[in-house]
């Protein structure tokens, strides 16, 4: 399994979108496990564990520079590596 002394903090804030401030590329080398009201989910595009809230896909509706259009969800979410 993964050795916890090497694998990089996580971050309070996260975001799968390169352009965004809240983007760490040395994350997503591991394999990153995100729960959300007790419920393992694979969509999530944004997080924030201080807040409680995560950002998923509305469906197959893109925004007018082509990128998914994100719903904020609230509750208690827990991020974990795999």
């Amino acid at each position: 399994m993964n050795d916890t002394s090497t694998l990089p903090p996580l971050p309070d804030r996260l975001s799968i979108d390169p352009r965004s401030p809240h983007h760490v590329p040395a994350v997503f080398q591991h394999d990153v496990g995100i729960k959300f009201n007790d419920k393992e989910l694979t969509n999530v595009e944004e997080y924030c564990i201080s807040e409680g809230w995560i950002k998923v896909a509305a469906g197959k509706t893109l925004d007018r520079k082509g990128k998914p259009m994100l719903i904020k969800l609230k509750g208690k979410v827990e991020v974990f590596y795999k």
